[in-house]
């Protein structure tokens, strides 16, 4: 089958278009035909050797994907052929067919398209295991977002207001603020020009952060251990900055506030039934207008590795969605 090829972890410039074995179903699996697929910061890692896992070279780098489901194992109870879903794992995307687990598959509502149906899973998901399950986020506190108007950054400024959150959003270029007020945010923080500490204390009266979504890492997340409001939730979501920092463990002792650490593909694999559900409400409310993803740009897929360079240089809002087969 034609697929995006890694054959070694130099970055998104060493990939091309090849052939890779099509995946065989197992007994739970099922086989997708893939139509749309969208980018993470995370496939980007993933074909540098910068992911806490490094597949078996060759392999087609990807995580979300939509399409329609061509066969199933003979144990598999959730999908028949014919039904359009949205799934995904750690690579394997970025091809004309993969095969998942069914509790990897998330059925797409007829309103919305294979486009939008891939970039829901992977930047809405980490968005709301972090917010709902691990950060319990009420109506009326305060979340600071960071690298806010990327992929899952902005799914998560989406979500924040759609909870009834104030939101602050979290950029590194001014031009990415128009974006971000237009999604609800209640305030904008330029992390590379304003001083974080000072601008934070002015948004919250001087209280701190009640629930801070953080993916940049290094000497931001440093700032944020003191910005912390009483009984907060620092949660390390990713380093985008390339620095993974250390916390002085007496600052969360005196604010009270714990750091919660979020790794929603592991979630997955813990409690699929759990995610499942998660997933499924996650498409309800996409399909109902509730939450609304950004897809910046629709590439064909011989062009994931000019996209993925475009995502590792911040010059993308919301999600690139790559076409696989036309619906």
């Amino acid at each position: 089958m034609r697929a995006v090829v890694c054959s070694s972890f130099n970055g998104p410039a060493a990939l091309a278009m090849g052939e890779l074995p099509e995946p065989r179903p197992g007994p739970s699996d099922v086989l997708v035909q893939v139509h749309a697929v969208s980018l993470s910061y995370m496939d980007c890692l993933m074909v540098s050797g910068q992911y806490q896992m490094r597949p078996a070279l060759p392999f087609a780098p990807g995580t979300d994907a939509a399409g329609v489901v061509v066969a199933t194992g003979n144990a598999v109870t959730r999908f028949r052929p014919g039904d359009r879903i949205a799934c995904g794992d750690f690579f394997g995307a970025f091809a004309e067919r993969i095969a998942v687990d069914e509790w990897q598959g998330t059925r797409i509502p007829d309103a919305l398209s294979f486009e939008v149906a891939s970039t829901v899973r992977h930047a809405y998901g980490t968005a709301w295991y972090a917010l709902v399950e691990r950060a319990h986020l009420r109506a009326g506190e305060t979340v600071l977002v960071t690298g806010a108007a990327g992929g899952t950054g902005l799914a998560s400024v989406d979500l924040a207001v759609h909870l009834g959150a104030k939101v602050i959003a979290g950029i590194g270029d001014d031009e990415k603020a128009e974006i971000v007020r237009r999604y609800g945010a209640a305030a904008v923080l330029n992390y590379r020009r304003e001083d974080v500490r000072a601008k934070i204390k002015q948004f919250t009266d001087g209280r701190g952060v009640d629930v801070c979504f953080e993916t940049v890492g290094g000497e931001l997340f440093e700032h944020m251990t003191r910005l912390m409001a009483w009984n907060g939730r620092l949660m390390p979501i990713g380093f985008a900055g390339g620095t993974i920092p250390s916390v002085p463990m007496n600052l969360p002792l005196l604010k009270n506030y714990s750091i919660v650490g979020v790794f929603t593909g592991a979630a997955m694999k813990h409690d699929p039934e759990a995610t499942s559900r998660m997933y499924d409400e996650l498409m309800r409310l996409t399909a109902a207008g509730a939450l609304k993803p950004l897809i910046q740009e629709v590439l064909p897929l011989h062009q994931a590795p000019q996209a993925m360079q475009r995502l590792l240089d911040r010059k993308v809002n919301g999600r690139i969605v790559l076409l696989v087969h036309a619906a």
